[in-house]
């Protein structure tokens, strides 16, 4: 049976949050399950450096990410899960494909032009302060999914562009090259908004601060969702739960029956404090298991270690090939 291939990872440069959660690692971890799925999952820590330069940041971050998957299920006998830096054929075919990406595809990606309109806004030149890193983050992006011909990529809805641009690179390329890529497709989980919301409302995301630790001790899980925005309508008012973050948190983590429960308590008026301590006890309880298992991996990080390293070994046996491929395909061979 031929089974599709599913690729995922996050950046490591913080601790992991509830939307890292939503957005990707849960249903990578599902797709990872299923018996027709080959599953790949990395930890982007190339990716960190183009908005991070504290090292001990990204290593720390690196070990909790690790942690984090792990003490959620994923299976690493059936999954490759493995470090990007640890694929040294991932920036050498990130050479190969910025060789092949228009410029002008890089000037539309959405975080490049928020950062121009941000410079342009405060008065500095455009491009103040934006590196090549930053620039170019589509195209190392698609190396991490060609790399592996990925069929689906689970990400958020503001991800959607890159996969779309890591299409365009892989068409161009086996345009001039000869079929070598699959064109990957973006998966987004449509039971629910999986770009989740933070405290005060906007995607909830490092670089905003707002966002909710994924393996918060109870007491600080139940302090960080009491600081969820709300408005100041009363108990007994009834609520719109479509503008509320705190159904919007809600409805990730819940049933369908849950959500209908809830949009319920909305309109009857239901408390903030009360509608808070559900959340809290619908999260916690979902949590409070890979919680524990989670605590243990960070207190042996020689394992993690271990996994990663076995990951990486499973990883170069696809990349080495394929990148040997490549490199025939482009001209870069030995002199016979």
């Amino acid at each position: 049976m031929s089974k599709h291939r599913v690729l995922t990872g996050i950046t490591t440069t913080g601790t992991p949050h509830l939307g890292n959660y939503v957005g990707a690692i849960r249903p990578a971890i599902q797709a990872s399950q299923k018996a027709d799925v080959q599953s790949f999952y990395f930890l982007a820590d190339f990716h960190a450096l183009i908005k991070c330069q504290e090292p001990d940041l990204v290593h720390q971050s690196t070990r909790e990410i690790a942690a984090t998957w792990l003490a959620l299920g994923l299976d690493t006998d059936n999954a490759i899960f493995y470090r990007q830096s640890d694929v040294p054929e991932i920036p050498e075919l990130c050479w190969i494909l910025t060789c092949n990406a228009a410029k002008g595809l890089m000037n539309r990606a959405h975080a490049y032009k928020a950062s121009v309109d941000a410079n342009v806004e405060a008065g500095a030149d455009p491009d103040f302060a934006i590196t090549m890193g930053l620039y170019s983050y589509p195209i190392l992006m698609a190396a991490d999914i060609l790399m592996f011909n990925a069929h689906k990529v689970p990400v958020g809805r503001d991800q959607i562009q890159h996969i779309e641009m890591a299409r365009d690179i892989a068409a161009r390329f086996n345009h001039h090259y000869g079929e070598h890529f699959v064109l990957p497709e973006a998966v987004v989980d449509d039971n629910v908004n999986a770009v989740l919301q933070g405290l005060d409302g906007r995607k909830m995301s490092k670089s905003y601060g707002n966002t909710i630790p994924l393996f918060l001790p109870e007491k600080q899980l139940k302090k960080s969702i009491n600081k969820i925005l709300t408005n100041l309508l009363e108990p007994g008012e009834p609520k719109d739960p479509d503008t509320s973050p705190v159904f919007q948190i809600w409805q990730a983590f819940a049933t369908p029956e849950q959500s209908i429960y809830m949009r319920e308590q909305f309109a009857a008026g239901i408390g903030w404090g009360e509608a808070k301590k559900q959340l809290f006890e619908l999260i916690n309880g979902q949590l409070a298991e890979a919680r524990d298992r989670y605590e243990t991996l960070l207190a042996n990080p020689a394992h993690i270690e271990e996994v990663l390293q076995k990951g990486a070994e499973k990883a170069r046996a696809y990349s080495k090939p394929l990148l040997e491929k490549v490199r025939e395909a482009v001209g870069i061979r030995k002199i016979k």
